[in-house]
């Protein structure tokens, strides 16, 4: 790892969040997590390339891996009280401007902060079907409201299950871990908001949005409707199209690492040049 990264905590309104960042000065590229997950999902991009040339930053979701959980349930487990979170983070980093990675919830999360964060200058999409106000079954093979997914408790079969839907197999062990560490109020409390109309309509958000997204996805997603997301007229679609990783499934990022960073890095190039133009 050429530019390991430094671990912090960082003191938000919604609680202490652990961030791992390599502290370069190039474009930043925040990296947010899926639904009971962690920062460590990342770790192949903090071992491959894109730390030479970008400055990487990760962190653990309120109620996920070292960050503690929420003070306020109420308000921080929902879209816009993650997306608040995440943006607190970067605003106390000091950066003025950002290109968010978002995977599955995480990519949701990106998807809220379109108009909340002044110095987004881009979004990377992966696992993650911008849907309209309870439009789960739209954008999902399943809805997840009724999956492990959106359970307080989760028995070992049901971690197990919901590992292998998310990542793949093998489990990795520090997944299974993360899952049974995650705040089981988190997940209750992110689909009860989401069913009662909270955050915002993100296709609308996507097929209006003037910043450029890139979406990468597995092409053999277990959860996601890719044609779903294929079907989206993006403003902004990065190579005017939906990329697809082939035989991958809902985290192509682990599993694809090599191609999936050379997207990556297409992408934070292009978006970094246009940067460099109007500047």
């Amino acid at each position: 790892m050429t530019h390991p990264p430094v671990r912090r905590h960082i003191e938000t309104s919604h609680g202490v969040i652990s961030v791992q960042d390599n502290q370069r000065s190039g474009t930043p590229l925040v990296m947010v997590h899926g639904n009971s997950s962690c920062a460590a999902v990342f770790g192949r991009q903090w071992q491959g390339t894109l730390g030479e040339s970008l400055r990487l930053i990760s962190l653990d979701l309120p109620g996920h891996g070292e960050s503690a959980n929420a003070s306020d349930p109420e308000r921080t487990y929902t879209l816009p009280g993650l997306a608040s979170a995440v943006t607190e983070v970067i605003e106390t980093l000091g950066l003025d401007e950002a290109i968010v990675l978002g995977w599955s919830l995480g990519g949701h999360i990106a998807i809220e902060m379109i108009d909340l964060l002044p110095g987004l200058k881009g979004l990377i999409l992966t696992g993650t079907p911008p849907i309209r106000r309870n439009g789960f079954a739209e954008g999902f093979l399943a809805n997840p409201a009724k999956l492990p997914a959106a359970k307080r408790d989760l028995s070992a079969d049901e971690v197990e299950a919901f590992a292998g839907a998310m990542f793949g197999e093998p489990v990795e062990p520090f997944l299974r871990a993360a899952i049974i560490r995650s705040d089981g109020r988190f997940r209750e409390r992110l689909f009860a908001a989401a069913q009662a109309g909270a955050g915002i309509d993100q296709r609308h958000a996507v097929e209006s949005a003037t910043l450029p997204i890139a979406v990468i996805n597995g092409s053999r997603d277990p959860l996601v409707n890719l044609a779903y997301i294929e079907s989206i007229r993006f403003e902004n679609l990065w190579g005017g199209r939906a990329h697809r990783l082939s035989g991958d499934g809902h985290a192509p990022f682990w599993h694809s690492a090599p191609a999936y960073d050379a997207l990556v890095a297409a992408f934070t190039a292009d978006v970094t040049g246009r940067l460099s133009k109007v500047a």
